[in-house]
């Protein structure tokens, strides 16, 4: 029993992600990638806010295998999501800790790492990951778009819909290529939508959106008091008219519901 015990404390752990490496120090290659990861990781975010579980995040680390350790050149996805583990904040994503690797990995390619992405890192994601579907999108260059899902270990390609969008099955939304201005950047982002293309909105849109909600509330309101001061208007003249065909004060009290001292004031 002793010898069983001694064997086993010395059997070495996998490091936590309290104790892997979660920041490399390399910087995102241009303002507008930044953006493009932002505008994905943060209109996801209210849909997710709405499920009980999930998480999504991006540019940083993957850890997959004790064996990737040795390997300090693999960088972690610019987007991915998991469903199915707990709402909690991530130092990096560690596979044999969460019990599962991301579900949807987006790559944000660029001259440097295209090659690198398209090869080399697609069959990490297919053979040694097993994520479920992998993107890859260039923001300077928006016909460099294609996606991918696991079918029986191998990446098969997902064919483009009528609606110009990528579908993702796992997560049941679909991926448009949109043009318009993002934090004061105009160019073809790729952005989160439902399957009947609507956008999942920004921040600011959000604003926007609150703002146009405010506002028509208060056309309502103001049309609603417009109505209102009318229909007291109209009532005092019903008043006024029973009143010089000699109807009592009481009785024009009774019938149109305004105040006594409102209906003697109207007699001259």
């Amino acid at each position: 029993m002793l010898e069983t015990v001694l064997a086993l404390s010395s059997v070495q752990m996998p490091p936590t992600q309290a104790e892997l490496p979660c920041d490399d120090g390399i910087p995102m290659e241009t303002q507008r990638h930044k953006f493009q990861m932002d505008i994905l990781i943060d209109t996801i975010q209210p849909w997710l806010d709405q499920r009980t579980d999930g998480y999504v995040g991006g540019n940083m680390f993957v850890y997959y295998s004790l064996a990737q350790l040795k390997n300090q050149d693999f960088r972690g996805p610019d987007f991915f999501a998991v469903l199915g583990v707990p709402k909690t904040e991530r130092l990096s994503w560690v596979v044999w800790e969460e019990g599962k690797p991301p579900d949807v990995v987006i790559e944000l390619l660029s001259e440097t790492t295209a090659s690198n992405d398209k090869n080399a890192k697609k069959l990490i994601y297919q053979n040694q990951m097993r994520v479920s579907e992998y993107f890859w999108y260039d923001p300077f260059n928006p016909d460099d778009f294609a996606g991918f899902d696991l079918n029986s270990g191998t990446y098969q390609q997902i064919a483009l819909n009528e609606k110009n969008q990528l579908v993702s099955k796992v997560l049941n939304l679909s991926l448009v290529r949109w043009q318009g201005n993002y934090r004061g950047v105009d160019a073809t982002w790729l952005r989160w939508a439902t399957f009947d293309g609507e956008l999942f909105p920004t921040s600011q849109e959000m604003v926007g959106i609150a703002q146009q909600k405010v506002a028509e509330v208060k056309q309502i309101a103001e049309q609603e008091k417009q109505r209102a001061e009318q229909a007291e208007l109209q009532l005092r003249q019903v008043a006024i008219n029973l009143l010089q065909n000699k109807m009592p004060v009481e009785q024009v009290v009774q019938l149109t519901n305004l105040d006594i001292l409102e209906v003697e004031k109207l007699i001259n």
